[in-house]
């Protein structure tokens, strides 16, 4: 059985992964970049490079197209065309958006509106790019995961790792790149200030994107009963990479007995799961409510 998304949600979909890059972009060039920020990921990468060639020819929008490519053809080489297929669209537009709105910054456009590092209200430009990047790189990363996809960057290199050594989970290696991408940008640019508001910029990146995209939870269950169940719980097992718990209930009213599937999964599963349900059987019923706490193998 194959699953289908209607066109209105692949739309809906295509439409928060372009927003949510092109927040991200903006946010990067505007906030970021003018004030070399060592956030992680290919932008902070992108502005170490970019100071150890010590050239202005080589700027760091063209830097974090390249390093961009080379990271999404790992990533298909590596993990394979569906890894590749969801960070497509924001490996194309993120490097356009850098190089489009970083022309914001200066002061011939809207007489300098944009152009932060060269305020009149001097240090307190700094505080406001750095609260102002990690909110809209936090808002930008999450709208981007909600809409399915993934902004690919570093996180590549983390995903490889884990695929190789099974026992780290993903979150902890995209955590420990970041910070080694940080603590040599602290090495590199040898300003302890700019450096800890770089990572004061992750800080509220991270938490933003924990708000938006996680919310008060990290993981549901949800109850579904229906007569296809094991079409349904091929599918989760399929396409979610997740197993069930078939239970057997009986109605209260009609006394009939049926199978109920009870799963835990992510929040950026609870799309593809709604999916799946609808494909095999429409009329199923559904309950999902948050978890407070799951733990144990597999999860």
């Amino acid at each position: 059985m194959t699953l289908k998304y209607s066109i209105p949600d692949v739309i809906k979909k295509i439409m928060l992964v372009i927003a949510g890059t092109l927040i991200l972009a903006f946010g990067s060039a505007l906030f970021i970049i003018p004030f070399d920020l060592i956030t992680g990921g290919v932008t902070g990468l992108s502005i170490i490079i970019s100071r150890l060639i010590g050239t202005e020819q080589v700027c760091v929008d063209k830097i974090i197209a390249v390093l961009t490519w080379i990271l999404f053809i790992l990533g298909y080489i590596f993990l394979g065309k569906g890894f590749a297929l969801k960070t497509l669209i924001s490996s194309l537009l993120y490097p356009i958006g850098i190089t489009l709105f970083s022309k914001l910054v200066t002061p011939e456009v809207m007489n300098g509106f944009f152009c932060l590092q060269q305020s009149r209200y001097g240090e307190i430009s700094i505080i406001l790019a750095t609260l102002l990047s990690g909110v809209l790189v936090g808002a930008g990363c999450a709208i981007t995961f909600i809409g399915g996809g993934s902004t690919g960057g570093t996180d590549v290199i983390a995903f490889i790792i884990c695929k190789y050594i099974k026992s780290l989970r993903s979150s902890a290696v995209i955590f420990y790149v970041d910070a080694i991408v940080i603590v040599f940008g602290m090495l590199i640019i040898n300003d302890l200030v700019l450096s800890l508001l770089g990572m004061s910029s992750a800080l509220i990146a991270a938490v933003a994107i924990d708000k938006i995209f996680v919310g008060e939870s990290k993981a549901f269950i949800a109850h579904i009963i229906s007569d296809k169940y094991s079409d349904i719980n091929e599918l989760i097992i399929e396409r979610l990479a997740r197993t069930t718990t078939a239970i057997e209930v009986s109605g209260g009213y009609s006394g009939k007995t049926k199978k109920m599937l009870m799963l835990s999964f992510d929040l950026n599963q609870y799309s593809e799961l709604i999916a799946i349900i609808n494909t095999a059987d429409k009329n199923a019923f559904v309950t999902i409510h948050r978890a407070h706490e799951i733990s144990g193998q597999g999860w």
